[in-house]
């Protein structure tokens, strides 16, 4: 029986409570139509000439990381390397709008933007190499781990964040993810809850135009990530994500807007990756050179650099000073990374709990005796050679 058919149903005109009503209107949560540009524009008068120096820096060195990390892959000392050349202007503006006292949750690929808030080179890495599952402390750096998981980090923000509201702590959380993984259910979870929240986070998607080889024509429909703000109450930011000088400026907007109790703001940058999702990935199989070349001409390093020198505020020493700062870090990345780390296998159970378990006690003693014996036995075969 349907409710039509249920007696009185005729006379039977629901009014939907105010709760179903829409809580805003979504015209102003709409994106721009494009991508908004600060580089080659009138906008680009009002920013800092020193800020616009020290992305220029940044970039520069960033770049020279990213060919450093890559070639460390083929020398075998790191096990893989997700790069992130092409994509350095989004990296370096999520670390540099940030306090000290708020948190960045990166992904796998955004190794740079936690060089770039202050963690040392080597401790990126580590995770990459393979000798820990992180190799820093997060609350010392307030950077939580590398996220390998698509977008399980999402929530993490949330949940941070949303915590330090309550506890009246002034601190906002950039929760950085590609294209694709806006595809997974972390990340729907985590706007609805943020924006019910009114969490002070920023959600900062890196539309790099492929999971890795799956285009973002075969991920969504929708007119751009941006638009899926609307869906969870929250703004929706459509930045180029090449020209870093706009990008600091939606993420600063964005983040002033969580520190002032406004809720969460989605940010995709459009950007691009110029090299294979992971030295572990052909990514000839699925597109083709011309692609690549055509946006090496919106290079965000060449894009600044051209920027800064039209205005005369860069020459062709500071441009070769920035060269020569990032090869230097290039260098003792190089030389450290190239030292075989030492390793304690007793860590294996230091941080797993706050407490360790019976069972982990028991598994820790019985490596323990192993090591011992193999100790034991490595002197005895010592002084039996004597």
């Amino acid at each position: 029986m349907t409710v039509q058919e249920l007696p009185g149903a005729a006379a039977y005109r629901p009014t939907p409570p105010p709760a179903w009503k829409p809580i805003t209107d979504p015209a102003p949560l709409l994106p721009d139509p494009e991508p908004y540009r600060v580089l080659g524009t009138d906008a680009v008068a009002d920013v800092d000439p020193e800020l616009l120096l020290r992305l220029h820096a940044e970039l520069v060195r960033g770049r020279r990381y990213n060919a450093q990390a890559t070639a460390l892959t083929k020398q075998g000392r790191l096990a893989v390397y997700p790069s992130s050349t092409g994509q350095e202007a989004c990296e370096i503006a999520a670390a540099l709008v940030l306090e000290e006292r708020d948190w960045l949750f990166p992904s796998y690929r955004d190794t740079l933007a936690a060089v770039a808030r202050g963690l040392d080179p080597v401790e990126a890495l580590t995770l990459l190499r393979g000798d820990r599952h992180t190799g820093y402390d997060p609350r010392e750096h307030r950077i939580a781990p590398l996220c390998t998981p698509l977008a399980t980090q999402l929530p993490h923000a949330v949940g941070l964040a949303h915590a330090a509201r309550l506890k009246g702590d002034d601190v906002v959380a950039l929760a950085m993810v590609g294209d694709g993984g806006t595809s997974e259910g972390d990340f729907h979870e985590a706007l609805n809850f943020a924006a019910v929240w009114k969490a002070p986070v920023v959600f900062f998607v890196q539309n790099n135009g492929f999971a890795i080889s799956v285009p973002l024509a075969k991920q969504t429909a929708a007119p751009s990530l941006a638009h899926k703000a609307v869906g969870y109450g929250m703004p929706g930011r459509l930045v180029d994500g090449n020209d870093a000088a706009a990008v600091h400026q939606v993420l600063s907007e964005a983040v002033a807007r969580a520190r002032r109790g406004e809720g969460p703001t989605l940010v995709e940058a459009v950007t691009y990756r110029m090299e294979a999702h992971t030295n572990a990935d052909d990514a000839t199989r699925y597109r083709v050179d011309s692609e690549v070349e055509a946006w090496k001409a919106h290079d965000p390093v060449r894009l600044l650099e051209r920027e800064l020198t039209e205005r005369g505020l860069l020459d062709d020493a500071g441009i070769e000073q920035a060269k020569e700062a990032a090869e230097r870090m290039a260098a003792a990345l190089r030389d450290r990374m190239n030292a075989d780390p030492e390793l304690t296998p007793m860590d294996l159970f230091t941080h797993v709990y706050a407490e360790q378990t019976g069972q982990l006690r028991e598994q820790a003693a019985a490596l323990r005796a192993e090591l011992d014996a193999e100790q034991d036995q490595d002197e005895h075969s010592a002084e039996a050679g004597r």
